[in-house]
């Protein structure tokens, strides 16, 4: 675990510079990426919540996006490949008073990660998701991932993709999150905001952000240039579901496990095995 928390005293509100390792900067992501759009907007909303640095933890996986730790001033874990969710449920489940932020690719999320996705959300585990969708492994070569969408081509589907792409959000609500949005890395103010409200969600909370990949998947399916990829994701986000989609109130993981704590130390539990009476 990376400890890079040294910063503001209490005695003043935050900015989002003041989670931001400045050291660390010029980012690694292409022109025309929407990753430094989101890590601002990540780190605006640390700030408006207040969050203390020595009191979060951001999990990232391997992937464009899973490199945006490097630049963050809090506690930091870099996982292996898919597994972000499955160390931050590791995390939050030892220490729920720890504000808890897994950053992950559609790769990384939903594919590779796929089964610690739903049961991250079926648990209710407070994580907040943070998940740029570029609709293919940027990082190693343009590969289709599971939100690909059918046709497309990729650096492994040349002559069109094969499968439909999974819908995140209709996923996360079915598996049980409390909180699901999604929105566009053109779409700065609303990204932050529902970022801000994810993370003050007691429960397993999910930001899709629809980000471009002007590299991959842009070049290979004749998207434009980067600014016309921009441009169509303004468009696409006047007709689709965008916005906060779901919000409901159910218990959390660490409710359910302190009152199970509490039945075992209080022995109120029903004994079973052989020697159960």
């Amino acid at each position: 675990m990376k400890d890079r928390t040294a910063g503001p005293t209490r005695s003043r509100a935050r900015g989002y510079t003041d989670y931001l390792d400045e050291a660390a900067l010029p980012h690694i992501w292409c022109a025309g990426c929407g990753n430094g759009n989101v890590l601002k907007a990540l780190l605006g909303a640390f700030a408006s919540r207040g969050l203390d640095p020595r009191m979060t933890v951001v999990v990232t996986g391997i992937g464009c996006w899973g490199k945006a730790d490097d630049y963050i001033r809090t506690n930091a874990i870099h996982g292996t490949h898919g597994r972000a969710l499955a160390v931050a449920t590791g995390v939050k489940a030892y220490r729920p008073e720890l504000a808890v932020v897994a950053l992950m690719g559609d790769g990384d999320f939903a594919t590779i990660g796929g089964n610690h996705f739903i049961h991250a959300a079926r648990r209710n585990i407070g994580v907040t998701a943070v998940v740029a969708n570029n609709l293919n492994y940027g990082m190693t070569g343009g590969q289709y991932s599971g939100t690909t969408p059918a046709g497309s081509l990729t650096s492994t589907s040349p002559y069109g993709h094969a499968e439909e792409g999974f819908d995140l959000c209709a996923l996360a609500e079915a598996a049980g999150a409390a909180y699901v949005a999604r929105t566009t890395a053109y779409h700065y103010r609303q990204m932050e905001t529902l970022i801000a409200e994810a993370l003050g969600v007691d429960g397993f909370s999910l930001v899709e952000v629809l980000t471009p990949c002007p590299t991959y998947y842009g070049r290979l399916n004749r998207e434009g240039s980067a600014p016309e990829m921009w441009r169509a994701l303004k468009e696409r986000a006047r007709g689709g579901s965008f916005g906060c989609l779901v919000r409901r109130d159910r218990p959390s993981f660490a409710e359910r496990y302190a009152g199970v704590q509490a039945a075992a130390r209080a022995g109120t539990g029903t004994e079973v095995g052989p020697d159960a009476r």
